[in-house]
């Protein structure tokens, strides 16, 4: 059955009086329901509710759920975002009850094995983008865009130059969500064209950037595919007018264990759990969306911090230069325990092989394809390429 429109809808394959299991033996008196409720708030017919054995229910939906595509039944590219494999034992984990019942109101103390997982995966990320201190707040990778944005925005008006950095450089090859986390913030988004490789043109760069520049947001791999091979001059360039380079993270699948975005260059760096370290993602969510930064702008990062005194790990809300708080409480908790059990189970090497097994794979298939499609940039590419359907036009 590959049409959905030949799956009946679950009310039409009711059957008056079955039942998807039985109620235990009531022992306790009987309550008449209108004698609990008053008549006003009652129905005045029966709810239209199908009535089905739990057999029915069950092949119904897994009927349903064979006419959606996703990760778990195929190749699903999907550029940047292209869906990985998560591993299953990573949602799983999320479920333990000490993970999935703890509230954030709770007391420090009675959650230290939380705040250990977010101290602990902190580190992690740190050390994998070569950064000193991150926040774990943002639930989406748009979101640390943004939040990045206010960090370097904060870090320029607390110089005393917010007024004249006006200026976020964006290459054309950016990701849409760039340039509208730059307006958010009340920056001028300045574009930069592509050279014929498909990285930032070096000359061009020079001639925009200037005492007016803020910073300039890069992505690396690019989203063609192709790494900056010029990326320490571009960081040069930058950190020569005062600007700050911000990194968004997006293709970070690339990277993982072969080259870190702070040994590049970048001042600011956000990850995309979601895509890198093992929570589906599509749909809406969760996501999350950390913010790694340099030490010179770890003051700025969003409050709380989870730092650690007499072996006791504690909220630290004592940055007095911080942007404030990005989302209520500390993030999609859940998301950051698949990320850390992701990252502990693979280990270092671990994450490299991801990297250079994905690198592979898309070198592979890009040889396969360019005999049928056009590409733009014949040369190698990284964990994603672009093709064109230039050579299918023709043929409407």
């Amino acid at each position: 059955m590959n049409n959905v429109n030949e799956v009946p809808l679950i009310f039409e394959m009711t059957s008056p009086g079955r039942r998807a299991y039985e109620y235990p033996q009531n022992d306790v008196p009987l309550e008449k329901i209108n004698d609990l409720i008053p008549d006003r708030f009652l129905r005045k017919k029966p709810a239209d509710l199908p009535e089905l054995s739990e057999n029915e229910v069950i092949r119904h939906f897994t009927q349903l759920s064979r006419l959606n595509y996703g990760v778990d039944v195929g190749f699903y590219p999907l550029g940047s975002c292209t869906m990985k494999y998560n591993p299953k034992i990573n949602e799983d984990v999320a479920k333990f009850s000490g993970f999935s019942s703890i509230h954030p109101y709770q007391t420090e103390e009675t959650i230290q094995g939380a705040l250990q997982l977010m101290h602990e995966l902190e580190k992690y990320l740190c050390e994998i983008a070569g950064l000193h201190r991150a926040t774990l707040q943002p639930a989406a990778g748009a979101h640390g865009e943004f939040t990045g944005m206010l960090i370097m925005k904060g870090f320029h008006a607390d110089r005393g130059e917010n007024q004249v950095r006006r200026e976020i450089i964006i290459p054309d090859s950016a990701h849409g969500t760039n340039p509208a986390s730059v307006s958010m913030c009340g920056y001028q988004v300045v574009e930069i064209k592509s050279n014929s490789r498909g990285m930032v043109d070096l000359e061009s760069l020079k001639k925009i950037a200037g005492s007016q520049t803020a910073g300039l947001m890069l992505t690396n791999p690019n989203t063609l595919g192709l790494f900056e091979e010029d990326i320490l001059k571009i960081a040069e360039i930058v950190h020569n007018v005062g600007g700050l380079l911000y990194y968004d993270g997006a293709n970070m699948n690339a990277n993982l264990g072969i080259t870190r975005p702070g040994d590049m260059g970048f001042d600011i760096v956000h990850f995309n759990l979601h895509k890198t370290f093992s929570t589906p993602h599509g749909g809406g969510g969760p996501g999350s969306g950390p913010i790694a930064v340099t030490k010179e702008l770890a003051d700025f990062l969003p409050i709380p911090l989870v730092d650690m005194k007499n072996n006791n790990y504690y909220f630290n809300y004592n940055y007095p230069k911080s942007i404030g708080k990005v989302k209520s409480f500390y993030g999609n908790f859940l998301v950051l325990v698949k990320a850390y059990a992701y990252i502990r189970s693979l280990g270092a090497q671990g994450l490299r092989e991801v990297s250079e097994t994905a690198v592979l794979n898309a070198n592979y298939l890009m040889r396969l394809l360019e005999k049928n499609y056009h590409l733009p940039f014949n040369q190698a590419c990284k964990h994603e390429f672009v093709l064109s359907g230039k050579r299918q036009k023709s043929h409407g």
